[in-house]
């Protein structure tokens, strides 16, 4: 069995990319801040532990982080990640090696039950969680700048601040094309996106698909 890390800046247009793949026999995708969420909900070990780390916060700028249901509040538990850089690096450091643990074990899931030829994780933070260690190989879908911005444009309503405050939080271009195996040129019609994957998956080379 395979396994594929997938990443890419905001807009980049994995989504499609991720339909794709897990509409193919035998492939299974999952999505880091699916499992993040999952993890997060009402009784696990991630909520315990966020609850008793942030017990004693009182910021009525923030508000209650659990909501009447008993979940977390997403909106003021997002309100609490960019209150501080020291806020949003304790929750990291809680959450994402839970994903990081779920995703291993999910792996060896997977290949002990052999029903599966390729598995598919994405991640915003696959280069710096070093999934690079669990992967099989790290693909980068790349899409200019200008074609991600009009994107978020377009389909999110995001002003030209939103999102230079969202690029100047990713990592430069260049480190996701350097430590990534593969890059898909994602700039063109989703055709010839599609093309490139097929390409990549048999193992051949060409201009806009490269393999490090």
């Amino acid at each position: 069995m395979k396994f594929i890390g997938i990443t890419g800046g905001v807009g980049a247009g994995k989504s499609a990319i991720l339909n794709y793949l897990n509409n193919k026999p035998k492939y299974r995708v999952m999505l880091a801040d699916e499992i993040a969420h999952e993890l997060m909900k009402s009784g696990t070990e991630v909520f315990k532990t966020i609850c008793n780390t942030f017990k004693n916060i009182n910021d009525s700028e923030i508000g209650n982080l659990v909501d009447e249901s008993g979940e977390f509040n997403r909106k003021n538990l997002a309100k609490l990640i960019f209150s501080s850089e020291e806020n949003r690096k304790k929750i990291n450091d809680i959450v994402h090696p839970a994903v990081k643990e779920y995703v291993k074990e999910q792996f060896a899931l997977e290949k002990e039950r052999g029903q599966i030829e390729v598995l598919v994780l994405e991640a915003a933070l696959l280069i710096e969680e070093n999934y690079d260690a669990i992967c099989d190989e790290l693909w980068y879908i790349y899409t200019s700048e200008d074609n991600r911005r009009k994107r978020l444009k377009e389909s999110r309503g995001y002003s030209d601040e939103k999102i230079d405050n969202i690029f100047s939080s990713q990592l430069p271009e260049e480190e996701f094309i350097q430590k990534c195996k593969v890059v898909i040129d994602n700039n063109n019609s989703l055709e010839k996106t599609f093309l490139q994957i097929e390409k990549v998956l048999r193992g051949e080379l060409n201009d806009e698909c490269f393999r490090r």
